[in-house]
């Protein structure tokens, strides 16, 4: 089943010269890019996007890393593209995701960890809706 989803090569990525790399990875695969848009995030958008950590302890300074420089926001489109991306970005913490993963060979962090991919239909929605309005 086709579906989109709301990818983010979040400040790191783009900070080290691998949006190229990332985006290749996704682009081999088989998932075709609806949307991509190059731009540096204020807090509020971060904390739109990330509502329902606002509260937790870790988040402040995941909203400054998220805020400190620009980031590649797109909309894939792919057979099962939730699913897939979320396996080719690996386990949150870049320390223990698999290699071959794009988190278990370019990152060594939890919260520097390149990539968010949306984990559910609903989240996609949601994400999509806010970071590229027009979109049909």
């Amino acid at each position: 089943m086709s579906q989109r989803t709301l990818v983010l090569l979040k400040p790191d990525t783009v900070r080290r010269g691998l949006v190229g790399e990332v985006l290749g990875r996704f682009e081999s695969k088989g998932l075709r890019i609806v949307a991509m848009d190059l731009r540096t995030i204020d807090a509020e958008m971060a904390d739109q996007h990330y509502a329902e950590h606002v509260e937790k302890a870790f988040y402040p300074p995941l909203r400054d890393f998220v805020t400190s420089g620009p980031l590649v926001a797109m909309v894939l489109e792919g057979d099962e593209a939730i699913e897939v991306i979320r396996a080719l970005n690996g386990a949150t913490d870049g320390r223990k995701a698999a290699p071959g993963t794009i988190r278990g060979d370019h990152s060594l962090s939890n919260r520097e960890n390149l990539v968010h991919g949306s984990d559910s239909e609903d989240s996609a929605s949601r994400e999509i809706k806010l970071w590229f309005p027009d979109l049909p």
